[in-house]
């Protein structure tokens, strides 16, 4: 017998989720940076956002911008520096996926974040698609060497905008920045992933940025049951087969709990 669900929202959109999820053999999961807010990493686009609050820090998000502007990579060091990402550790919503996969029925988690924090909740790398990178990881944009984050941060006391070891290119964040392409292979293995689940669930992502976004569009065509969990209304909630807009540390772990359930004989 189940537990009695939390007091969200809407009940029955609960319900109807936490049943689609129980009965699916195989789930693939979307998230967005309203996941990882609980571990103190802002959002971008929501009222206290990254972007919504400091616009100009849109801005340097542009590759060319960053390529083109020593300053502007000065002051990306300096923020990436004291991000808040080397301090966070996974939530409740991270450890929830790790729970998901571990029952068996997560078929991939795809992410926009770039924190690495799914991985540290307990999701196997090869289970976790990273569609815009990771800030863990600096790239040189001239040999495409890679380096682990904290030995190139390490350098900032002595260099300010600290260029590649070995031939001397700019260096950044192993993420995708504004006027770059996605990597195709990533995109494929995250469409294909879209394709092959029996429920597709969007979680703390505005769905507003594409290609992205149109993984819904991707999962629906082949049949699958879309749920949507955020806190704002998206673009795709009247397609969806569940919204809700409960907070994603509460409901997450709730819809988890009856899927073990389900898998529990009575």
């Amino acid at each position: 017998m189940s537990t009695p669900s939390a007091p969200f929202s809407d009940p029955e959109g609960f319900e109807h989720a936490a049943d689609l999820l129980s009965s699916a053999g195989s789930i693939t999961v979307l998230t967005g940076a309203g996941v990882s807010t609980d571990s103190g990493i802002p959002d971008f686009r929501g009222p206290k956002g990254l972007w919504t609050t400091n616009p100009s820090a849109e801005a340097m998000a542009d590759i060319d911008s960053y390529m083109g502007d020593a300053d502007v990579r000065r002051q990306v060091w300096s923020q990436r520096r004291g991000h808040p990402v080397w301090d966070a550790e996974p939530n409740a919503a991270h450890r929830a996926f790790a729970d998901l996969y571990a029952l068996g029925r997560l078929r991939a988690l795809i992410t926009q974040n770039i924190d690495g924090l799914h991985q540290r909740g307990g999701v196997p790398d090869d289970s976790v698609i990273e569609v815009h990178g990771t800030m863990l990881r600096i790239v040189c944009m001239a040999c495409g060497l890679r380096t682990p984050g904290p030995e190139v941060l390490a350098r900032l006391d002595e260099e300010s905008d600290p260029h590649c070891l070995v031939c001397g290119g700019i260096q950044k964040a192993d993420t995708i920045s504004f006027g770059q392409r996605l990597d195709p292979e990533v995109v494929e293995a995250a469409a294909r992933a879209a394709r092959e689940c029996d429920v597709f669930v969007a979680v703390g992502t505005s769905l507003t940025v594409h290609p992205v976004a149109g993984l819904c569009d991707v999962a629906m065509m082949a049949r699958a049951a879309l749920v949507v969990v955020n806190a704002e209304p998206t673009p795709y909630d009247d397609f969806a087969s569940a919204v809700l807009h409960d907070p994603i540390g509460d409901v997450v772990p709730a819809l988890v709990r009856r899927v073990r359930e389900s898998a529990v004989p009575d």
